[in-house]
């Protein structure tokens, strides 16, 4: 299912790349709006749109979308995993994520890209001017949406990052893909944290799309602690027990629109500017 958003410039519809997001859910993705912001602010005569595949249907849209002549997508819940699986080539960043959440159509095959990690770590380190080194660091989840910025939230030198999820297997399967010993990264289930506190909790779950509490305790809130949600549009019952816990909370707009941007730029060869397009969805 194509939901088609409103081309960025009056030119020939055969003069106009054609670029997507692929989810399911998708209705609510604002990557149209983003990148259409994007596509008139460097004057890129591109349409993007939304396009719901079906849960067993991942590979088949994407044949299809090849096929209608699509240059590239980006890739959202649940398919990142499904994603890197099928590009024939992979950027440093996917290998590293082992999930991919941007692809490009080329004449040499398909070639897939992680821009998660460099958008949440712009968003908190800028954006919000939090710094991540010498920080305790928490990341809920364990799925493709963490992956993606598991090793980047490394390489900004916390005090120790953990990674925490319902099922324990999967997060240490993350963590042993470590490329820093000298960095503390430990894996445990939810009912492990009690008794620890964390200077930025990081939910990379997907409990927010059904407004499902996660079954963590509120005294992982430090004092001063960054509480950030990598979903947005809404408040998530994650969001509501940081506030109550008197967490700084942040959603995940921040990140989708910086990693959009790097998106954008290895598709059109031009890096958009940020600050705007974030006031601009903002107040949408």
């Amino acid at each position: 299912m194509v939901d088609t958003y409103v081309e960025p410039l009056a030119v020939a519809a055969h003069d106009i790349d054609r670029y997507a997001v692929v989810g399911n859910p998708i209705a609510h993705s604002k990557s149209p709006f983003i990148h259409t912001a994007f596509a008139k602010q460097t004057q890129q005569n591109i349409s993007y749109e939304r396009v719901l595949a079906p849960l067993d249907g991942f590979e088949a849209t994407i044949r299809s979308l090849m096929q209608q002549g699509f240059k590239g997508v980006n890739v959202t819940v649940p398919f990142k995993f499904e994603a890197y699986a099928l590009c024939d080539h992979h950027t440093e960043q996917a290998k590293l994520a082992g999930a991919v959440n941007t692809i490009k159509f080329t004449e040499h095959g398909i070639w897939g890209d992680n821009t998660d990690g460099d958008g949440l770590i712009a968003d908190i380190t800028h954006n919000l001017n939090t710094p991540i080194k010498g920080k305790r660091v928490l990341l809920l989840g364990a799925g493709g949406a963490a992956e993606g910025v598991f090793q980047p939230l490394l390489a900004q030198h916390p005090a120790k990052l953990v990674v925490a999820n319902r099922t324990l297997d999967k997060a240490e399967k993350m963590v042993s893909k470590s490329f820093d010993a000298a960095i503390k990264s430990v894996a445990c289930t939810f009912e492990d944290l009690k008794n620890q506190q964390f200077d930025i909790v990081i939910n990379a779950t997907s409990a927010g799309l059904s407004d499902m509490a996660l079954p963590i305790p509120s005294s992982v809130f430090a004092e001063n602690c960054l509480a950030y949600d990598m979903m947005y549009g809404r408040e998530t019952p994650f969001m509501v027990q940081a506030r109550a816990s008197g967490a700084q909370v942040a959603d995940g707009l921040g990140m989708l629109i910086e990693q959009a941007a790097e998106a954008f730029s290895g598709w059109r060869g031009v890096r958009p500017e940020t600050k705007s397009v974030m006031e601009m969805v903002g107040a949408l």
